[in-house]
Order: structure tokens, then sequence, then C-alpha cells
């Protein structure tokens, strides 16, 4: 296990961290265990898998136009598939690509497999005469913190 759920006193998600970091927020006392792995101890604490904060933190951020493009969060809504061939997809495309002023934002990117991203080249998906299967949309922020 590498990495501990945070969630919020209300009990709404927040990010993970490592087992280390948990730990030293379970010693501060600003985090309990909320859910921990069975007969797994670590020192005088129980293995937490979840970690709930004593005080509520106010997360105005969830409230914006949405979370900030990424390349790994491309491939997380896009659940790693092409969106030309379905197939599985490890790169990133731009619908009108970055030579032509495409700019690296949700609704200009999908996932695609290294042969559709090539078959493309540098330029649009009607000018490659490429079908675009899936409608590039903006994430929400509980669609990208879920595993």
């Amino acid at each position: 296990m590498d990495a501990v759920f945070v969630i919020n006193a209300d009990l709404g998600p927040l990010h993970r961290v490592t087992v280390a970091h948990a730990i030293r927020m379970l010693c501060r006392r600003v985090a309990e265990i909320h859910e921990a792995e069975p007969d797994r101890h670590l020192g005088v604490f129980p293995m937490p898998r979840v970690v709930r904060l004593v005080r509520y933190v106010v997360t105005r951020w969830r409230y914006t136009k949405g979370p900030a493009w990424s390349k790994g969060g491309v491939l997380a809504r896009d659940n790693r598939k092409c969106g030309y061939c379905s197939g599985p997809a490890a790169t990133v495309d731009h619908s009108l690509p970055r030579s032509r002023g495409g700019q690296n934002t949700w609704r200009n990117t999908v996932s695609a497999c290294a042969t559709c991203n090539q078959a493309k080249g540098d330029r649009t998906p009607a000018e490659a005469g490429m079908v675009l299967r899936i409608v590039p949309l903006v994430p929400a922020w509980g669609s990208l913190a879920q595993r």
C-alpha cells in the first residue's frame, strides 16, 4: 500500500498522501484513522487506508471551473482509450495541433494510441479523415479523484 486517502471532516474526498505523511498527520493530531488495514500495524498505529481530518478544510478550489489540464488527467478522463480507435492509449493528441495555435486545454486534447497520433500528424481530425469517437469535456473534480 503506497497511498492513503484523505477525507475532510465532512467526509468529502480531498487527496491522497503517502503512508509516512499520513502517520505524521496522526502524530500531529490533525487527522484520525477512518479506515485501516486489518491486522497490520505501523508502530502504535493501525496501517491507515483512509484518514479523516479533525477540522474542516475549506475547499473553494473545488468550485472553480475545473481541475488544471495535465497529460495524466486527459488519460484518466478518457480511461486510457484512444479517442480514434478505442485501443489502449499512451499519448495525448491535440484536435487543433499546437503548431497551428492549439492549446493544452481539456476540450482540445484526447487520449490517443501512437499509431493514430502518428497517422493524424499535424492536421485536424477532419483533414486527416479520422473520426473522433469521444467528446472532449472538462472533467469534474470528483471524476479525477476516483480510482
